[in-house]
């Protein structure tokens, strides 16, 4: 995609709502497009849970559908808010993985945006230390979640798992 293109039109909405913007760098990581905005006020780029950030990367995709240009997954990001964020989602499926392991059950995360969904099966599977782990994807709506479990977890035909809800993972404030 054409970066010239992305940072005009990028520059062009945050102006037309009276953002603090200085200019923003796109660099590809893999088969997704990182933002990342240079402003003297953050917070209000981000918003209140990250609300605002979203709201403006799409508005940003849709702009970019409009010129006919269909956008590779972007990520908008400001003073690494997001990358905080992803962060945080991984060490969360590190540390309920040696749950798993432990146990020997599977365990679903709390319910959580698409995006994040996506960090964590990307990072577990492509995670070498997290080999031994398979993730699936459960629910529907605002409530569909991640379940980590073994690989080589034994199921009896015909038998169905509920998820194990984990209260304590700290994901309730996950942006996106």
């Amino acid at each position: 995609m054409d970066h010239e293109l992305i940072q005009q039109q990028l520059a062009a909405l945050m102006q037309h709502l009276g953002l603090p913007y200085d200019g923003c760098t796109v660099t590809p990581e893999g088969d997704v497009l990182r933002i990342d905005i240079a402003s003297t006020e953050p917070s209000r780029i981000i918003g209140w849970h990250g609300e605002t950030l979203s709201s403006l990367q799409h508005l940003l995709k849709a702009m970019l559908r409009t010129a006919g240009k269909a956008p590779v997954f972007l990520v908008l990001d400001v003073d690494g808010y997001r990358r905080s964020q992803e962060e945080k989602v991984r060490r969360i499926a590190e540390q309920k993985a040696e749950f798993v392991r432990r146990t020997g059950s599977r365990i679903a995360l709390q319910p959580m945006s698409p995006y994040f969904r996506r960090v964590v099966h990307t990072f577990v599977a492509n995670s070498p230390a997290l080999g031994d782990m398979t993730t699936e994807s459960v629910g529907q709506g605002d409530f569909r979640q991640v379940v980590l479990k073994l690989k080589d977890e034994k199921v009896s035909a015909g038998e169905e798992l509920t998820p194990v809800m984990a209260q304590d993972d700290d994901l309730g404030n996950l942006d996106v």
